[in-house]
């Protein structure tokens, strides 16, 4: 215990001082030829330095501003964790832990969002067709320019821009009833939207950065799972506490966006950031030899525009499906991925990523083809509803689109590219549901033919794919590059 008088009262104070770290031994230092003799492992040096042992904490001096760098120093330690690192933490800290709580938090805001907007904006903000094209229209305009992510990028982390883009789509949604107007639901989309096209953005390019290669098609189908679990939640207290409890627009909307925020928060505050094994290219990335990738993202966005927009309108428009009745089908749609998502990530793991797209391109085909059978030849509500729900689970395995770009993609470019591609894939968005707005009302079952060409088209482009797609080997028209002998 050291003794130091005090200058102006002249008593002595106690001064508990810092462990000090002590000199290594010779025989323990590393040697001057770099031969690294004495060192720790680095796995054991990182549990040793994370279980917050104080021999890590370096005393220069007791003054206050060395105790405050000293705490920042072991701030850093704990915040930054290398990717490789990562499995020495607690299951629950580990990156697919934050990447399933994100797929928890988003669907709890969005599905609620899109189950109660279109009573919302007829009941209370007494919109007319315009008005909703309109809104539509906004919303997609973000996922066009998603590119803007990589400007992002160069002033905050691809993780700390996941949970902004949360926290600005809970917000957004949690007081969207607050300004029941055009103008207020047009800026409150934009937010919410921004907020929703650049989460998946960034969170499509974590996955491929975070998932290892061998297991990521079947660690994708369990985020698929929990997203529907969380939508399944979310739908079903809509349908049970409307009628029950009596429930408002405001406390719905407000307590599902409050969520999201609240679990925004929590993925930052409870989960270090995560180092990458490589660094990303801050730069925009459109290569030659990713162009399948391009075309299967910009087809895979015009087929789904076409599911999204006419898809549900038929069940109400030919079927007169009312609210309860199609929140119904949206719950089982929900449940099915529940049960089929981590099987279908399965799947694509073991036929590989061509199989598994040939097999739902071609189911696709089969399915709007019999969504035009239903006008043409009159078929009933039953098979309508069943190809609804076939439709949903033939798009979740769209995730091996996903696993495709990470083994044919430069590590480097995972960041730029999944920001490209979101773009690619919003082309369509754009224009499409308007031009086939006018379509519908001349021949509805016109629409879904032209969703099965669309089909067939992408059926071709995945005979393109390599049995073992990798980088060099990204079509079957190239040859694979030989490696050195």
């Amino acid at each position: 215990m050291e003794r130091r008088r005090n200058r102006r009262g002249g008593r002595e104070s106690r001064i508990d001082p810092l462990p000090i770290r002590p000199a290594p031994r010779k025989d323990d230092a590393p040697s001057r030829h770099g031969d690294g003799a004495g060192r720790q492992p680095r796995r054991v040096a990182f549990k040793e330095k994370f279980s917050g042992n104080r021999s890590f904490v370096r005393r220069a001096s007791v003054r206050p501003r060395h105790l405050m760098r000293d705490c920042v120093l072991r701030g850093m330690i704990r915040f930054f964790i290398p990717l490789d690192d990562a499995g020495d933490l607690p299951a629950w800290r580990r990156p697919f832990s934050l990447l399933l709580l994100w797929a928890v938090a988003m669907p709890i805001a969005f599905a609620v969002w899109v189950a109660v907007l279109q009573n919302f904006v007829i009941e209370v903000a007494n919109f007319d067709g315009s008005d909703w094209g309109w809104l539509q229209s906004v919303r997609e305009i973000p996922g066009f320019f998603a590119v803007g992510v990589i400007l992002l990028l160069f002033v905050v982390r691809e993780q700390i821009l996941a949970v902004i883009s949360l926290l600005m789509l809970g917000a957004a949604v949690a007081v969207t009833a607050e300004y029941p107007t055009f103008g207020g639901l047009l800026l409150t989309t934009l937010i919410s939207s921004i907020g929703f096209h650049y989460y998946e953005t960034v969170n499509q390019s974590l996955q491929l950065q975070w998932l290892p290669k061998d297991r990521a098609p079947e660690m994708i189908g369990w985020l698929l799972a929990a997203g529907s679990g969380a939508s399944l939640v979310a739908y079903g207290a809509i349908v049970v506490g409307w009628k029950t409890f009596g429930w408002s627009y405001s406390a719905v909307l407000g307590v599902a966006g409050a969520i999201t925020v609240a679990l925004a928060l929590a993925s930052f505050v409870a989960y270090p950031q995560y180092n990458s094994r490589t660094q990303q290219r801050r730069e925009f990335v459109l290569r030659r030899r990713y162009w399948l990738y391009y075309a299967l993202q910009f087809m895979s966005g015009a087929r789904r525009q076409i599911f999204v927009v006419f898809a549900a309108f038929m069940m109400v428009e030919r079927f007169g499906f009312e609210v309860h009745e199609l929140t119904a089908l949206f719950l089982l749609n929900f449940a099915a991925n529940i049960v089929f998502a981590p099987l279908i990530g399965k799947l694509v793991g073991h036929f590989g990523e061509r199989r598994a797209l040939l097999i739902e391109y071609f189911g696709l085909i089969c399915v709007f083809l019999a969504y035009g059978g239903i006008y043409y030849f009159g078929w009933g509500v039953v098979l309508a509803a069943a190809l609804y729900v076939i439709d949903h689970l033939f798009f979740a395995m769209a995730l091996a689109l996903k696993t495709y770009f990470q083994k044919i993609a430069d590590p480097a470019d995972i960041a730029p590219t999944a920001a490209v591609a979101f773009t690619i894939n919003h082309i369509a968005a754009v224009f499409l549901p308007a031009a086939l707005g006018y379509l519908w009302i001349v021949s509805p079952g016109a629409v879904f033919g032209l969703a099965a060409g669309m089909s067939a088209v992408s059926l071709c482009l995945a005979l393109m794919i390599p049995r073992h797609p990798c980088m060099g080997q990204e079509t079957v028209l190239l040859r694979r590059v030989a490696g050195p002998a």
